[in-house]
């Protein structure tokens, strides 16, 4: 996929998932709220860089091997939720320039999200990440003007869902704290401190979430520990489900509130980039949770959905669909041993082919 080439859409959008065996910790068949999932942030153009063979030194050119141009930010959740099936709305604020113009068109028309929250600010540019990927990591550079003086952050009334994603680099907002209060399940993540102090004080608002989701480096620099483990054994007590994901050592979990603590290696892929990986996986975590399946198969199928990704340009439109999903599974490169653990996931594709 290049910059001029728009990505394969993922399936439609359908009704949501079809109850699976076992609990069913939010909504299920019959439920007439409106969305599975209802989420707000920025939306960012994301431009990668693949196939380098490390950074630029200074007054050097390098050359790369691939590149792409996609959603990023929260849309890098939106499109993964979506693809597989899922009702997402989004609400967030566009740029009124070029780059806002073709991410609306994107998310709206090819990925089928709703933007009915959303809006587009005249004069404000759309921000921009530049993800260098090279050594199985990626570098970034991100351009984000203020929004203009007297407009808020704020997506008034959110749509009714299921379930709805935050970031808790804030106090959980108005629209989120609502859905709460109507039954919603609350996701929520954290990111990259780039003051370097990683107050504890942000895991204080971990008493309005549900499910926690961060990755190793997260995990580890807001509980002082030296390690996954470690940390995961700090954040668990404080929140009903957490997730600390660990990169190509895969994730591991505890979910209070069946007692269960899990597991799951990553799936053996060849990297092309890792821009996004991070929201990819969560909304993988986020439709094993609505299906109900136990902890260490949510963990296998965030980091299947994770997996595939990272194949391709951007977590957005790199995220899987059941197709996708499909054709790993029924791949000869997929060890024997691996396509068994994944037995779970096979009935899902014969209901997603049925519709």
């Amino acid at each position: 996929m290049t910059a001029s080439e728009p990505a394969p859409a993922g399936p439609a959008p359908g009704p949501g998932p079809e109850p699976g065996p076992g609990p069913q910790p939010v909504g299920g068949r019959g439920d007439q709220r409106e969305l599975d999932m209802f989420l707000a942030g920025v939306v960012f153009l994301d431009v990668i860089f693949s196939g380098l063979r490390g950074r630029p030194a200074p007054g050097t050119e390098i050359f790369a091997a691939g590149h792409g141009c996609a959603p990023g930010g929260c849309a890098n959740l939106a499109v993964a939720l979506s693809r597989l099936g899922l009702r997402v709305g989004l609400g967030g604020a566009f740029g009124a320039d070029l780059f806002g113009g073709y991410l609306w068109r994107i998310l709206a028309e090819q990925e089928g999200i709703d933007l009915s929250r959303s809006r587009r600010i005249p004069g404000w540019p759309t921000p921009v990440t530049v993800s260098l990927a090279h050594d199985d990591d990626r570098s970034m550079i991100t351009y984000q003007e203020p929004l203009p003086s007297g407009e808020g952050t704020g997506v008034g009334p959110a749509l009714a869902a299921r379930t709805c994603f935050v970031h808790l680099g804030s106090d959980l907002p108005g629209w989120a704290l609502e859905l709460r209060e109507a039954g919603a399940t609350v996701f929520a993540d954290v990111s990259w401190d780039s003051t370097g102090s990683w107050s504890p004080a942000v895991l204080d608002r971990l008493a309005l979430v549900d499910v926690f989701l961060l990755n190793a480096v997260e995990a580890t620099s807001y509980t002082r520990t030296g390690s996954a483990r470690a940390a995961l054994d700090v954040l668990a007590p404080r929140v009903p489900v957490c997730v600390v994901k660990d990169g190509d050592r895969g994730a591991i979990g505890v979910d209070n509130t069946t007692g269960e603590r899990a597991s799951a290696p990553a799936i053996p892929v060849e990297l092309l980039d890792p821009t996004g990986a991070g929201g990819v996986f969560d909304a993988g975590f986020v439709f094993a949770t609505l299906v109900g399946w136990p902890l260490r198969q949510r963990l296998q199928f965030a980091n299947l959905c994770a997996g595939l990704s990272v194949r391709r340009h951007s977590g957005s439109l790199g995220a899987p669909g059941w197709d996708d999903i499909a054709a790993w599974l029924d791949s000869a490169e997929v060890p024997a041993q691996v396509r068994a653990d994944y037995g779970f996931v096979v009935p899902r594709i014969a209901f997603y082919n049925s519709q």
